[in-house]
């Protein structure tokens, strides 16, 4: 069943990319190459997140008309429905920023909006495993609060992270793989979980078939937040495995609270101004290719997110402080050899 749910996501994402990369190239809805923080020299279309949107709505629509396994346990249609409209309001930012290139703070709105859907549709953390011992029972409004921030948060992680090709929905795709096997698992069997995020895994991968370097398109505004909107909510509906989605995301993550650190001495027009100084910049302005940086990413993202399927959640939270100190080993490397050459 969850074979072949994800097989049909994967080739409606495989078929319908280039089509969306043809009408967007059509339209001149293309990333021009000049600006020196963009390492492609040629246009590329974007607007892939459409495909991805639209592949993963009709499998999500037919899995629930054909099949009550997206409902099995505690997934209801409107957690779904919630979900899709915040999708949609996604793609709409997506395409207004993609076409007329809005200010950051207007293009904000629309995760905004996205988070708030997904909570009125039902997304919630009802509580979380405590590192010391029990459970934490959250009120609706902290339920409300957390996921809004985590949304966002994941959301703007997965934008940053899109600077390379194929990098953001590879980690992304990682992170599904993590909650499938986790819902698949005896401890936590989540049916529901497990086929949702198999519909997802399954157009993640269809779309990197295209995304892969050299990419013939690219996610776009719209893209590159819905596919952590999408791990962001799989987190909170498969039981608040927040944790798990933080070792996916780990080093996007620390690598974006050095980057708001770092931009902060510039003045709030900085935080939000972008540059070429990320992580994955660094790597590749040092001879690193841009294959190799997302299979280094894909890979730490693999062994933590699939090591948090045999951690305990004390054991976790030491898992995210090895992160914490290889990301600030990585950063004092890259800081001295960005003076004397190139990485080996």
């Amino acid at each position: 069943m969850y074979w072949h749910w994800m097989l049909l996501s994967f080739f409606l994402s495989t078929a319908l990319s280039p089509l969306v990369a043809r009408m967007a190239a059509a339209f001149g809805i293309v990333d021009e190459p000049g600006v020196p923080r963009k390492v492609h020299k040629e246009p590329v279309p974007l607007l892939g997140g459409l495909a991805i949107f639209i592949s993963l709505g009709v499998t999500l629509i037919l899995a629930l008309v054909l099949t009550n396994r997206l409902t099995a346990s505690e997934i209801n249609a409107s957690h779904y429905v919630g979900f899709l409209v915040g999708g949609a309001m996604l793609m709409l930012g997506g395409f207004l920023d993609d076409t007329f290139t809005l200010k950051p703070r207007l293009s904000m709105l629309f995760p905004i909006m996205a988070a708030l859907a997904a909570i009125a549709g039902g997304v919630e953390v009802t509580k979380l495993t405590n590192p010391l011992g029990g459970v934490i029972l959250l009120e609706p409004w902290q339920s409300n609060v957390l996921v809004f921030v985590w949304l966002l948060v994941v959301m703007y992680v997965t934008k940053l992270l899109d600077g390379l090709d194929g990098l953001s929905t590879s980690v992304v795709s990682v992170g599904a793989l993590a909650i499938v096997l986790l819902s698949l698992s005896a401890a936590y069997y989540q049916p529901d979980v497990a086929l949702f995020a198999s519909i997802g895994l399954g157009v993640l991968l269809g779309f990197l078939v295209w995304n892969w370097s050299p990419a013939k398109i690219f996610l776009g505004e719209g893209g590159s937040t819905f596919v952590g909107y999408l791990l962001g909510v799989l987190a909170v509906v498969s039981g608040g495995k927040l944790a798990t989605a933080l070792l996916v995301l780990g080093i996007p993550i620390l690598d974006l609270i050095w980057t708001i650190l770092r931009r902060a001495r510039g003045g709030a027009k900085a935080i939000v101004s972008a540059d070429r100084k990320h992580l994955h910049h660094r790597l590749f302005d040092l001879g690193w290719s841009q294959p190799r940086i997302v299979f280094l990413y894909a890979s730490l993202a693999l062994v933590f997110g699939v090591g948090a399927l045999f951690l305990q959640s004390g054991q976790k939270i030491l898992a995210l402080a090895a992160l914490v100190v290889l990301m600030i080993a990585v950063a004092v490397l890259l800081t001295r050899r960005s003076s004397r050459g190139r990485l080996p």
